[in-house]
């Protein structure tokens, strides 16, 4: 029983032993993109612009609402009431535009999307290529991976993601 347990692991460290991996650091090839600065760049534009607007609204409810404190005691409980409203309605059309801008599914996540997704996908069949054509079974991201200690820099293939993307 022994001997076909260690048989078992042996052939199992043996066919782990012929595969092939290599590590690619991200950070480091997206630095190396230019499009994907520009990407960045324009989605700080959109955001500043977006978050300008939402400020502007929040800065209208905050301005109303300190109008409303120090008028509060010349007013009839029906114009306080309209006031109240009026505040509320503001906050909450300051709190309903952030989340269209800035939500989950919102408008820079989208254009986050289009914008970063065809970037993402020409480095992932760069590497996919590169995989397939060393015969590597398996390319982990050493930015994204804090698992990883220690990785021999030749088995980083990062310089010839660059260059299959055509960037040097």
């Amino acid at each position: 029983m022994k001997k076909l347990l260690f048989t078992i692991v042996a052939l199992f460290a043996l066919q782990a032993s012929a595969q092939k991996f290599a590590l690619v650091d991200m950070e480091y090839i997206l630095k190396h993109v230019p499009a994907y600065e520009r990407a960045n760049e324009q989605l700080n534009q959109v955001s500043k612009k977006w978050q300008a607007e939402v400020d502007a609204l929040t800065s209208e409810a905050q301005t109303l609402y300190k109008n409303y404190q120090s008028e509060a005691v010349f007013l009839s409980d029906e114009q306080k009431t309209k006031r109240e409203e009026a505040i509320v309605a503001k906050e909450k059309e300051a709190a309903e535009l952030k989340k269209k801008y800035f939500g989950p599914e919102g408008e820079l996540y989208k254009k986050r999307e289009s914008l970063m997704a065809p970037i993402q996908d020409e480095i992932y069949n760069a590497v996919k290529d590169i995989s397939d054509q060393k015969g590597y079974s398996l390319i982990l991201d050493r930015a994204s991976d804090a698992g990883i200690i220690f990785a021999s820099p030749k088995i980083d293939i990062s310089n010839e993601v660059l260059t299959k993307l055509g960037y040097n």
